[in-house]
């Protein structure tokens, strides 16, 4: 998800925006659900291709779906609005009185709008209160996590979901600061991880900082935990036919969707020997395209940073 801001209002820069609008195989009479509409670029697009058709517009963040509603003012009572998470996607359907659909779409990860407005504490490059909540409604903060985790639940936040090879040492360090004095904002950790880590480590391409950030990010707001269930709870909603396009932006999200896929799109799992099936498990999805798909040359240009999005699509059996 990548948006940015402009006169404190979202500029939503829609990746692989083409992809996934030929990914749903959009109905026009479909009911849709974008479960991270953001500033409502995606949504806009698909809200367009309906006649009689509703969306429903999921995001958790109160300035996100704000931005959406302004955007997508022009269509009505198409579109209805929740601010949910979006593993709450049978939640939020069966309060519209919707049972079934015809497609999903999630756009993983955190949007540039929130990396952009220093005072969500989501950046490296702004000093501000360690906060990170994508839900402000949430009450684990990045303060939280920095502050009161244990040296040990530190190291495995940092190198599970940073892929932080300096873990230990960060976790030491943040450990040792706090000590002295709670670390308050974005600049004092910023400074603390930097301690930790070798002169060489600190001259790489990456902000020194930036695996760390994503790990503690990702904690705060259980990014991570969302993603199974709620494409499962998705598929289980999808009318046969219908589609689910997720977009990711690193290899933790990715991971989790591409072996979530593979096993709703697996049949029978009976040993070979076996001359029955006993199992009864029966694919619930095809795969509509076994590789993810990436942003065109075209789209790297204008949009550096959709660089690490894939997307990937199946279809309800």
């Amino acid at each position: 998800m990548i948006m940015s801001e402009e006169n404190n209002v979202f500029v939503h820069s829609s990746v692989l925006l083409d992809e996934c609008i030929e990914g749903l195989s959009i109905r026009q009479g479909g009911i849709y659900v974008d479960g991270t509409a953001g500033g409502g670029g995606h949504s806009f697009e698909i809200a367009g291709r309906l006649t009689d058709g509703k969306l429903i517009a999921i995001d958790r963040d109160e300035a996100a779906i704000r931005a959406a509603g302004k955007r997508l003012e022009p269509y009505g009572d198409k579109v209805l609005f929740a601010r949910n998470n979006f593993s709450e996607i049978a939640e939020v359907c069966a309060s519209f009185g919707i049972g079934q659909i015809d497609g999903v779409l999630l756009d993983l990860g955190v949007s540039s709008y929130q990396l952009d407005t220093p005072e969500r504490g989501f950046s490296y490059m702004a000093d501000a209160e360690l906060d990170m909540r994508m839900d402000r409604r949430g009450s684990l903060t990045a303060y939280d996590v920095v502050n009161t985790y244990s040296v040990a639940e530190l190291r495995r936040i940092l190198f599970e979901y940073g892929e932080e090879r300096f873990a230990p040492k960060i976790a030491s360090a943040i450990a040792a600061a706090r000590e002295r004095s709670p670390i308050k904002t974005t600049g004092e950790l910023c400074e603390i991880i930097k301690s930790a880590m070798p002169a060489a480590a600190k001259n790489g391409g990456h902000h020194p900082a930036k695996r760390s950030f994503q790990a503690i990010r990702i904690e705060v707001n259980g990014e991570l935990d969302a993603i199974e269930p709620a494409i499962r709870s998705a598929v289980s909603l999808l009318a046969p036919g219908g589609r689910i396009a997720i977009i990711t932006f690193h290899s933790l999200e990715d991971r989790i969707v591409k072996q979530t896929f593979a096993d709703l799109a697996c049949g029978c799992v009976c040993p070979k020997d076996f001359p029955v099936c006993v199992c009864g498990k029966r694919p619930q999805v095809r795969l509509v395209s076994k590789k993810p798909i990436l942003p065109s040359d075209e789209e790297l240009e204008r949009n550096p940073r959709s660089r690490s999005a894939k997307l990937r699509v199946a279809e309800k059996i």
